[in-house]
């Protein structure tokens, strides 16, 4: 059986010279590569206690939701600005040029939720450091955030000290 890390396309400078940009889809066009890396991320949830899976958009949904349908517990989507039908909190932070806001439902965590937090890729954190916030704002609990791959090199853990952090995958560069 292959390991995950075999079904990462990895392209060299791109989308600038110097960058490896480590590629999500060549995983979710294989079957196999696709159970592995939904069953690894899975893994590092077997003994918490949760209430509530989360996923960032994009890619937290195609990781995030299978996990929450396996735990048969509730998804919740984190989006951009705007596209959320409802009353939302929003959170803005900080890119390497410029900043984004990102959004979730007032009524998607109630207090005392226990709260997992799922996205493909942890690189500077600001994204998920933004969702854990909004969920401590609704009065939920952070019990673990789990990323298929992680740049080492953006330092995005240590931003994300405070919290539970796993990753399937860590490449040490950026």
């Amino acid at each position: 059986m292959k390991k995950i890390e075999e079904y990462v396309r990895s392209i060299p400078d791109f989308p600038e010279p110097g960058i490896i940009f480590r590629d999500v889809t060549s995983i979710l066009q294989d079957a196999d590569g696709l159970k592995l890396a939904i069953d690894s991320m899975q893994a590092f949830l077997k003994d918490v206690d949760v209430d509530v899976i989360i996923g960032t958009e994009s890619r937290g949904f195609i990781f995030g939701m299978p996990i929450a349908y396996n735990l048969h517990k509730p998804f919740v989507l984190v989006r951009k600005k705007g596209k959320l039908p409802c009353d939302t909190i929003s959170r803005t932070y900080d890119l390497e040029y410029g900043t984004a806001t990102i959004e979730m439902h007032k009524d998607s965590i109630r207090p005392g939720q226990k709260v997992a937090i799922i996205d493909d890729l942890i690189a500077t954190g600001g994204t998920i450091e933004a969702a854990a916030k909004m969920v401590e704002e609704l009065g939920g609990e952070v019990v673990k955030i789990v990323f298929l791959m992680e740049l080492a090199g953006l330092k995005g853990r240590e931003r994300l000290a405070g919290y539970d952090v796993a990753s399937v995958i860590c490449y040490e560069g950026k």
